[in-house]
């Protein structure tokens, strides 16, 4: 998927997120992504069949997400996405699920991070 590709690329290059992928686990993270995105938005369910339920905020505890992290990934992604050329409607559905994922996945807090989000509507 042409889309994790691009994202990956830039992953690799950033002092924020590299860090977060232990050595050598790009390309295994790549083809996860690849796989829970083909499901999430209607492929086949590959992605259940090989890892289980994606359960995305218990696959990410081990790995301290912030809003800095928060941000720079969806920076990142949605680069990805400008140049992976898909079209409307599903690029503002993937743009706002990516935001909104992001957010959900967010586990370690700064005291200006809490304040600033609203996590009641979870």
């Amino acid at each position: 998927m042409r889309l994790c590709g691009s994202f990956y690329s830039r992953v690799e290059k950033d002092p924020v997120l590299r860090p977060l992928y232990p050595d050598g686990l790009l390309d295994d993270a790549k083809e996860k992504l690849a796989l829970f995105l083909t499901q999430f938005f209607g492929g086949p369910d590959l992605y259940s069949q090989r890892r289980g339920h994606p359960r995305l905020r218990a696959r990410h505890l081990p790995f301290a997400i912030g809003r800095k992290e928060r941000d720079v990934w969806v920076t990142h992604m949605l680069a990805a996405l400008d140049e992976s050329g898909i079209g409307e409607p599903a690029y503002s559905q993937m743009k706002q699920y990516f935001e909104e994922a992001a957010t959900f996945l967010i586990n370690k807090y700064d005291d200006d991070d809490a304040s600033s989000l609203d996590l009641t509507s979870r």
